[in-house]
């Protein structure tokens, strides 16, 4: 079970925004924080990298705050281990507004996470009918389309936060507990 820093990463920076746009910087961190710390090596078998590659992309997350050495972990100097130092990171589209170089970096940031979830999705479909029945009975994949004012979205994000931070504080089943994404989006319908 992972054990990743505290808290949240509250993102304005467009140059840190541009460091983890990249889809193998996304997907160490996105280890990191699920399996817990990790050494180059291992994060090399897991995403199937080059240890110069890892270690190129990992040094950039640090530079950014992203993660941090683990070297408690180290069996030897040149082993390096690294976990992340936040358990989730966020930004805010509508502060990124003020700043066009930000809104820019905001953009291309949003849109690897979005490529990133669709990837994902698309694994997990290719993967559902080799799943116990239970875990796809509990899956769910749905839209709505509601009418709303700002204050009114503003509301029901506020509650979707808080439904994921109360689950995220749960401790794990001891039995049959698997990591699961949860992921909804909350926009203005082009």
């Amino acid at each position: 079970m992972a054990n990743p820093g505290e808290g949240n990463f509250q993102l304005n920076d467009p140059k840190a925004m541009r460091a983890l746009a990249h889809p193998l910087r996304l997907s160490v961190l996105a280890e990191l924080r699920v399996r817990g710390p990790q050494s180059v090596g291992m994060l090399c078998e897991i995403l199937d990298e080059a240890p110069g590659s890892i270690s190129y992309h990992v040094g950039k997350l640090a530079q950014f705050g992203f993660v941090e050495e683990a070297p408690e972990l180290a069996r030897d100097r040149r082993e390096r281990w690294w976990r992340a130092s936040h358990v989730r990171t966020s930004w805010s589209p509508s502060d990124d507004l003020k700043d066009p170089e930000r809104h820019l970096a905001s953009g291309e940031l949003r849109r690897v996470v979005a490529r990133r979830l669709l990837a994902d999705y698309e694994a997990y479909l290719d993967l559902e009918p080799t799943l116990e029945r239970e875990w796809v009975e509990a899956a769910d994949a749905s839209d709505a389309f509601l009418h709303l004012t700002p204050e009114q979205m503003r509301e029901l994000q506020s509650e979707l936060n808080e439904v994921v931070e109360r689950w995220e504080g749960k401790e794990p089943a001891s039995d049959g507990t698997e990591t699961v994404t949860v992921a909804y989006q909350l926009y203005r319908r082009p």
